[in-house]
C-alpha cells in the first residue's frame, strides 16, 4: 500500500489557533517560522497578495501570539498587509488559498472573519487610536476579563497624521496599559548598539529601578537646589539616551521605549514583549524587521515584493500588446504638459508606483511631491501651491482620497482655488474589497460648491481630461478613472481641453436614452447593440461631466424619448443619476428615468465585471430597464423644454 506524501509544513499543521503556539520549544518556533514563509510564498504568488510585509513580519506575529492570548489580549494590526500571518495562526490555514478571492478571506483585517481581528482596516494609520479606545475599555474591566492591548504599526503607516495624533492622546493616559509596536522595515541595527539598548531597556522597565528613581527624585527635591539636582541629572540622562540610541520622540510623548529589536529573533522579540507587557503604562517596542525576507525576487524589488500579482496564463507570442494602464496614460499625459508648463506640479500620498506619478518625479524631481500616507497634507499642501500661481495636479486613489474630505471643502473649494484632483481607481478595486472600492467619489465631490467633476469613457478622453484640468484656472477639478487596463483605443498625438459640461452623444436613437459616465459608457453601447437586436432603439450619450451637467441635452432627452437610464459606477446615493433626477425634478420633467447605480451596501471582493453585475449596473440589468421603459405608455413631455437637436460635443 503507497504511503501518504509527508507534509512540507508539519509545524504549521499543528497549528490550530494560537494557543497551541504555547507547546512549541524555540527550535519549534523558528521552524514553524520557515514553514510559514513558505505557505506565503507559495500561496499569494498564486492568488496574489501583499507579499513583502507580510514576509516581513513572520517571526513578529508568531512572537506575538505565543507571549500574549488572543482574542482576550487585544492583537491590532495596521492595514492588514502585515497581517497575513496573523490569519495563518488564527484558524484560517484551510481557506489561506482563497484569499482576496470571490467569497473567499479578505486581502485585509475583518471583524466579521474571525473574532482575532480585532479591528477591521484596509487604509493606513488607524491602529494606534483604536487600539487606544480599546486600551480604555479594557482598563476599566477587573481581572481575568483583563486583556492587554497591542497596536502593531508599519513605519510607513506611521507617517500618516493620524497614527500621531493618537500617540500623542495615548502617551498622556496614565494607567492606562497600552503597548504599541513598530514593524520598521528600513531601519538596520548596528550591533554594539543593539546590545548597549538591550541592557538599558531591561534596567529602565525593571520596576525596581523605576521605583528607586521616584524615591530618589522625591528626596532631592527636599534639599536645597534640589530641583536643580534632578534637572541637572536629567538632562544628563536624556543626554546619554539620546546619544545611544534615537528614542527622545517616543520618551517625549509619554512611553517607554523598547528596541530596537532584531525582529527575525523570536526569542529577542518575546523577551521584548513581555516586558512591555509587565509595564503598567503605555510602552513603544521598536521591532526592525525586512520586507520580503525569504523570498529572492523581493532582493531586487524597489517595493521588496510589496504586492505580487496572480498567476496568470501566458499570452502567445502573437497576440496584440495590452492596453495601457489608466495610471500610466495620465502620468504620461502629465509629464508632457509639464514640458510646456513649469507651474506643473505633481503630488501623492506614498503611491507614486500606484498613481505612476514616479514617472512624473523621476523627469521633474524638483516639481514631484510624495508627502507619505498624509491624504490630508496633501491636499492643504496643494491649495498652498496654487495660492502661488502653480498648477499641483493631486494624484490619490479614489478610496485614500475620503480622508481628505474636509480638506478639499474648506482648504480648496471655499477658496476656489485651481487644484486638480486625479482619483486613481475609481469603481470597483476588484480583489481589494471592500475598503479599497472607490465607488463614493462622484457623490463626495459633487456635493461641494466650486468642484467640477468629470470622468473619461477611455484612455485617449482620459488624456484630454488631464489637459481639461490644467487649463482650468477658475477653481477646483477633478477626474476619475478606473483600476487596470484601458480598451485598447488609439490616442490621439495632440491633447485638447474638453468644453465643461458638454456631454457626447455617440449614437442616435428614439426609443430610449442609455447616458454613461466614465466606465459605463461602454457598457451603455453594449447595452444598446443587445437592444437593436429586440428592436429597441437606444441613444448612446457619453455624459463626460456629473458636474456641471450638460443639461440642455439631458432635458432634450427627456422630451424625444420614452426614457431615460443613467448608468454609473458610484454609490446611488447622491451621484450622477441622483443629479439627473434633481435636474428633472426642478425642471418638472415626468419623462421616467431609472437608475443603475451601486446600491447603498458595501461589496467584497470580485472580479471587477462580475461586482458590476452585482452591483446591476452591468448589460443586462440596463438592458432589463431600458425594454421596460420602452414599452411603457408615454407620458406627457414638460411643455416648456426646447427644441435642439443631438449633438457630439
Amino acid at each position: 500500500m503507497a504511503q501518504d506524501t509527508p507534509s512540507t509544513t508539519p509545524t504549521l499543521d499543528r497549528i490550530a489557533e494560537p494557543a497551541d503556539l504555547k507547546t512549541l520549544s524555540s527550535r519549534e518556533l523558528a521552524t514553524l517560522a520557515a514553514e510559514i514563509r513558505q505557505e506565503l510564498i507559495g500561496t499569494v504568488t498564486q492568488t496574489g497578495g501583499h507579499l513583502g510585509a507580510s514576509l516581513g513580519t513572520v517571526e513578529l506575529a508568531i512572537a506575538l501570539h505565543t507571549v500574549f492570548a488572543s482574542p482576550t489580549d487585544k492583537l491590532v494590526w495596521d492595514v492588514g498587509h502585515q497581517a497575513y500571518v496573523h490569519k495563518l495562526l488564527t484558524g484560517r490555514r484551510d481557506r489561506f488559498s482563497t484569499i482576496r478571492q470571490e467569497g473567499g478571506l479578505s486581502g485585509f483585517l475583518s471583524r466579521d472573519e474571525s473574532e482575532h481581528d480585532m479591528f477591521g482596516a484596509g487604509h493606513a494609520s488607524t491602529s494606534i487610536s483604536a487600539g487606544l479606545g480599546m486600551a480604555v475599555a479594557e482598563a476599566r474591566k477587573s481581572g481575568s476579563e483583563r486583556g492587554t492591548v497591542v497596536s502593531i504599526i508599519g513605519d510607513g503607516a506611521l507617517t500618516g497624521g493620524m497614527a500621531f495624533e493618537g500617540l500623542n492622546n495615548a502617551g498622556h493616559m496614565d494607567g492606562v496599559p497600552f503597548i504599541v509596536v513598530l514593524n520598521d522595515n528600513e531601519m538596520s541595527i548596528a550591533p554594539n548598539v543593539g546590545a548597549l539598548s538591550r541592557y538599558l531597556d531591561r534596567v529602565r522597565t525593571d520596576t525596581r529601578y523605576n521605583r528607586a528613581k521616584d524615591e530618589l527624585v522625591e528626596r532631592l527635591d527636599k534639599l536645597p537646589q534640589g530641583d536643580l539636582l534632578v534637572e541637572l541629572g536629567k538632562r544628563m540622562k536624556d543626554s546619554f539616551k539620546e546619544f545611544i540610541y534615537h528614542s527622545m520622540i517616543w520618551e517625549e510623548l509619554g512611553f517607554t521605549y523598547i528596541g530596537p529589536v532584531d525582529g527575525h529573533n523570536i526569542p529577542a522579540v518575546m523577551e521584548a514583549l513581555r516586558r512591555a507587557r509587565d509595564l503598567k503604562d503605555p510602552v513603544f517596542v521598536h521591532i526592525v524587521t525586512q520586507k520580503g525576507r525569504g523570498y529572492e525576487p523581493a532582493k531586487n524589488d524597489h517595493e521588496r515584493s510589496h504586492a505580487v500579482s496572480a498567476t496568470a496564463t501566458p499570452k502567445p507570442a502573437s497576440a496584440p500588446p495590452s492596453p495601457p494602464k489608466y495610471q500610466d496614460v495620465f502620468a504620461d499625459a502629465l509629464i508632457e504638459l509639464a514640458e510646456d508648463d513649469d507651474r506643473v506640479f505633481g503630488i501623492t500620498a506614498a503611491m507614486p508606483g500606484g498613481t505612476s506619478l514616479g514617472r512624473f518625479g523621476e523627469r521633474f524631481p524638483d516639481r514631484f511631491f510624495d508627502v507619505g500616507i498624509a491624504e490630508q497634507h496633501a491636499v492643504t499642501f496643494a491649495a498652498g501651491l496654487a495660492t502661488q500661481g502653480l498648477r499641483p495636479v493631486v494624484g490619490i486613489y479614489s478610496t485614500f482620497l475620503q480622508r481628505a474630505f474636509d480638506q478639499i471643502i474648506h482648504d480648496v473649494c471655499i477658496q476656489n482655488l485651481p487644484v486638480a484632483f486625479a482619483l486613481d481607481r475609481a469603481g470597483f478595486a476588484g480583489d481589494d474589497g471592500r475598503t479599497h472600492h472607490g465607488v463614493f467619489d462622484l457623490s463626495y465631490l459633487r456635493l461641494i460648491p466650486n468642484m467640477t467633476v468629470m470622468a473619461p469613457k477611455d484612455e485617449n478622453e482620459l488624456r484630454h481630461m488631464v489637459k481639461t484640468a490644467i487649463d482650468h484656472t477658475s477653481g477646483p477639478i477633478a477626474f476619475r478613472y478606473p483600476r487596470g487596463a484601458g480598451l485598447g483605443v488609439p490616442c490621439d498625438n495632440t491633447l485638447h481641453g474638453l468644453p465643461i459640461g458638454k456631454a457626447e452623444v455617440l449614437r442616435e436613437g428614439s426609443d430610449v436614452a442609455l447616458v454613461g459616465i466614465g466606465t459605463t459608457v461602454l457598457i451603455a453601447e453594449r447595452a444598446a447593440d443587445r437592444l437593436a437586436e429586440l428592436g429597441v432603439n437606444a441613444t448612446v450619450v457619453n455624459a463626460r461631466f456629473v458636474k456641471p451637467l450638460d443639461e440642455t441635452l439631458l432635458l432634450e432627452l427627456a422630451r424625444t424619448h420614452a426614457g431615460v437610464v443613467t448608468i454609473e459606477e458610484n454609490t446611488c446615493a447622491g451621484g450622477f443619476g441622483s443629479a439627473v433626477l434633481e435636474l428633472f425634478n426642478r425642471e418638472q420633467v415626468e419623462t421616467p428615468i431609472r437608475v443603475a447605480a451601486v446600491p447603498d451596501h458595501f461589496f467584497e471582493q470580485a472580479s471587477q465585471n462580475r461586482l458590476r453585475d452585482l452591483a446591476g449596473i452591468g448589460i443586462d440589468t440596463v438592458v432589463t430597464h431600458a425594454k421596460a421603459l420602452a414599452a411603457s405608455p408615454p407620458v406627457a413631455r414638460h411643455a416648456e423644454a426646447t427644441s435642439i437637436q443631438a449633438r457630439p460635443a
